[in-house]
């Protein structure tokens, strides 16, 4: 029997996470002038279910990368980190929010790069 409390407990950490999403299988058969756009809605998707926010802020740095070959040639796959913190406004609707920025890739390409924890100590 699964116990509510211990996953709610679970879902309630900040924590970061790098992630490798396809976003070719996630865009197949886009019309060409809406891949950009659609590709930023489906990170906001993965993100959601990944962290379990509904709050999901794109940085805007991921915004440029995704944009940087223009509408129609958007990147097959992209590294993120997507990390999952505490909202400082004491009026926000949520406790939770979840911030997605690049991540930088490494040499060997991104064959073989699983889902990664991040042990922030800044």
């Amino acid at each position: 029997m699964v116990v509510k409390g211990g996953s709610k407990a679970r879902k309630e950490d900040v924590v970061t996470r790098e992630y490798t999403i396809n976003l070719h299988k996630r865009l197949h058969g886009c019309t060409f002038k809406k891949k950009a756009p659609k590709a930023i809605k489906e990170i906001r998707k993965f993100a959601q279910k990944a962290m379990g926010t509904t709050d999901v802020r794109v940085d805007v740095k991921l915004n440029k990368h995704i944009w940087s070959r223009g509408i129609r040639s958007v990147p097959r796959r992209i590294r993120v980190r997507i990390a999952r913190k505490r909202n400082d406004d004491e009026d926000a609707k949520e406790e939770l929010y979840s911030l997605v920025t690049v991540a930088e890739i490494p040499d060997g390409g991104l064959k073989g790069l699983g889902t990664q924890v991040i042990d922030d100590e800044v």
